[in-house]
């Protein structure tokens, strides 16, 4: 039991070097430890509170992204409705354009077509007349080769202008 039970000296001298390992310790090594453990926590909860106010900031530019990703597409949007209200416009602009150039070329068509008739109309009477009077001439002249039939013919014209 001697291996169990310590002496008195034994527990003096232990209780001794432990006391001065403490001191020693207590002097040299715990002092810088803890500041080194006091600094370590202190930049442990300084790149905490970092790391929050980066969250915060990403949480608060994400909140920002989003909204202007809604104010983009809202522009969007609108720039894609006025330009279909444009293209819209343009193509109403040009359609009635085109039925008022179409409805005046037809106008124009047709005063040429009834120009022509007139013209071709004229030409047809003074072709008749021509003719009129070349048979006319032909008659009168077989007619007035004699001289009594002549006389005739005055005769019933001034009695036809008398009348009149």
């Amino acid at each position: 039991m001697d291996l169990v039970t310590p002496h008195i000296g034994l527990v003096f001298w232990t209780t001794l070097c432990f006391a001065i390992l403490l001191f020693i310790l207590g002097k040299y090594a715990w002092k810088p430890i803890l500041a080194a453990v006091a600094e370590r926590e202190q930049s442990i909860e300084t790149a905490l509170l970092r790391a929050e106010a980066v969250r915060e900031e990403m949480a608060r530019l994400t909140n920002e992204n989003e909204a202007l990703l809604k104010s983009a597409r809202a522009e969007r949007d609108a720039i894609l409705s006025e330009a279909t209200k444009v293209k819209n416009q343009i193509i109403a602009d040009a359609k009635e354009a085109a039925q008022k150039e179409g409805s005046r070329q037809i106008e124009l068509a047709r005063i040429e077509i009834n120009n022509q008739k007139a013209i071709a109309m004229a030409d047809v009477k003074n072709q008749v007349a021509s003719l009129s009077l070349e048979i006319a001439e032909k008659v009168l002249r077989k007619q007035f080769e004699d001289q009594k039939k002549q006389d005739e013919l005055v005769k019933d014209l001034l009695r036809d202008v008398k009348l009149s």
